[in-house]
């Protein structure tokens, strides 16, 4: 099979090419490397900076597309998958649907159909915009405004994103959050793959005893920091070595490069992730790999959607029960004996829901679904 990934996050299409090509296939990633991460990718398309960036990279997408055409699949990553507006990344989508076999969309952000199921007070008990009814602290900052994520709001916006939903053969999600807003519109037209994780890449350190002291980990992205809930685990982290300095200490990193910043965590024993997601994320799963405990995102509708009900090692925290935070922490330090058994069972459970091989034959199965059904 012949398979085009037209944009990524987070490394995600880039990872899944990579598996798809140790099963056999042909896979190409056109991308701008997802932005600073700048990772790997066959057609290069980063926009540069200012009015020069952007005719450049208008240019650039037009010499690209001869390379784009002819694929069996072509996975956009969601409906905005080029740094253009709207209506010209439509132009490009209608392009690549006539020239190729199929057209999937990766379900993996925030984009208008997320923002909305955000905000109709059903689908979600909380999220990244409300926790329960009210406006979470992202929604209220000024990171908030800054990005203009109320963009999603504007018609136009809304008319792009039924345009996409309403052309491509299906889309594959890769969190429960992004199924879930998506499977009222999709249908049997959707599936859940995953967020692919390389672990044949990860060496394991493994807890393999009872630590004196609890090492406690945790990453600082200033754009992202109120987004993710990093600020509130910081804090409940920075009171729970208060309360135990002899049981626990706490690393904060910011700003350091990748080696570094994974040399730190792999010295750690506990990463603290996210808070408003009902999924641990890329992050989370790539520690976990490692055989750090995370604290994160793991509700029961996740475990449900992938039928997980026996190995559930992710230390879940909610935004909605005041204290949460602090007395999962406590639990942790508390009982401290049972981390080597939750390290083993991290990496048991990415390598048995996340590795980047099963990620893609799952993305197998619902291609050959869809081309079947032609």
């Amino acid at each position: 099979m012949k398979i085009l990934f037209a944009g990524d996050a987070s490394n995600m299409h880039n990872c899944l090419a990579q598996a798809l090509r140790g099963l056999g296939h042909s896979a190409v990633v056109a991308s701008n490397g997802s932005h600073w991460m700048d990772t790997s990718r066959d057609i290069n398309l980063k926009r540069g900076p200012g009015k020069m960036g952007a005719v450049k990279y208008v240019l650039d997408v037009l010499r690209a597309l001869p390379r784009m055409q002819g694929f069996d699949v072509v996975v956009t990553s969601g409906p905005i998958f080029l740094d253009l507006k709207p209506g010209k990344v439509k132009w490009v989508f209608d392009w690549l649907k006539r020239h190729n076999r199929s057209i999937v969309m990766s379900a993996l952000g925030t984009d208008y159909v997320y923002y909305h199921a955000c905000h109709d007070g059903k689908t979600y008990r909380y999220s990244d915009f409300m926790v329960g009814d009210q406006p979470s602290p992202y929604a209220l900052s000024a990171e908030f405004q800054a990005k203009h994520e109320d963009n999603w709001k504007l018609p136009l916006m809304r008319e792009h994103s039924e345009h996409i939903v309403g052309s491509i053969d299906g889309a594959i999600s890769c969190l429960w959050e992004y199924h879930e807003c998506y499977k009222p519109l999709l249908g049997e037209r959707l599936a859940y793959g995953g967020i692919p994780i390389d672990t044949s890449a990860v060496k394991p350190c493994i807890i393999d005893h009872e630590p004196e002291k609890v090492k406690f980990f945790i990453g600082i992205q200033h754009d992202r920091n109120i987004l993710k809930g990093t600020d509130l685990l910081l804090e409940a982290a920075q009171r729970t070595v208060d309360r135990y300095p002899t049981l626990c200490e706490l690393t904060v990193v910011e700003n350091v490069p990748y080696e570094e910043y994974v040399k730190l965590m792999n010295q750690s024993h506990v990463i603290l992730d996210q808070l408003y997601s009902y999924t641990p994320a890329t992050n989370a799963l790539l520690a976990m790999a490692r055989g750090l405990v995370a604290v994160s995102g793991a509700e029961p509708e996740y475990y449900d959607l992938i039928g997980e009900h026996d190995n559930q090692p992710i230390v879940n925290v909610s935004p909605l029960i005041e204290g949460d935070i602090d007395n999962k922490l406590e639990w942790i330090v508390q009982n401290k004996q049972l981390l080597p058994e939750l390290s083993r069972r991290s990496r048991e459970f990415v390598e048995k829901h996340n590795d980047s091989h099963i990620v893609a034959r799952r993305h197998l199965e619902f291609y050959n679904r869809i081309l079947n059904r032609q």
